[in-house]
């Protein structure tokens, strides 16, 4: 599971109107790496949305995140994110 923020660029934000129709395209482009869009938010403070994806790894999501980025609408951060599960299982594994 990852969560990807991003914040539209000035490009971005003078075609907000697009988002939606860009927002379809992203997520056909991530089912073609092997990503699973969960679901997709507008936020208000330092980031403008959030997304959350399951993917089979960390390089499906970097190509993703190259993908989107290389358009030039938003800038994104992206960061690996455990289950309360996978959590509770990383713990009880420590030495």
């Amino acid at each position: 599971m990852f969560i990807v923020t991003a914040s539209w660029t000035d490009q971005g934000i003078r075609a907000v109107k697009e988002v939606p129709k860009r927002m379809q395209a992203a997520r056909a482009a991530a089912k073609k790496l092997g990503i699973d869009f969960k679901h997709a938010f507008l936020t208000s403070g330092e980031s403008d949305l959030l997304v959350i994806v399951d993917a089979p790894n960390g390089d499906a999501v970097a190509k993703f995140a190259m993908m989107t980025g290389s358009l030039g609408n938003v800038r994104t951060r992206t960061v690996r994110a455990w289950t309360e599960a996978e959590m509770n299982k990383l713990i009880s594994e420590l030495p």
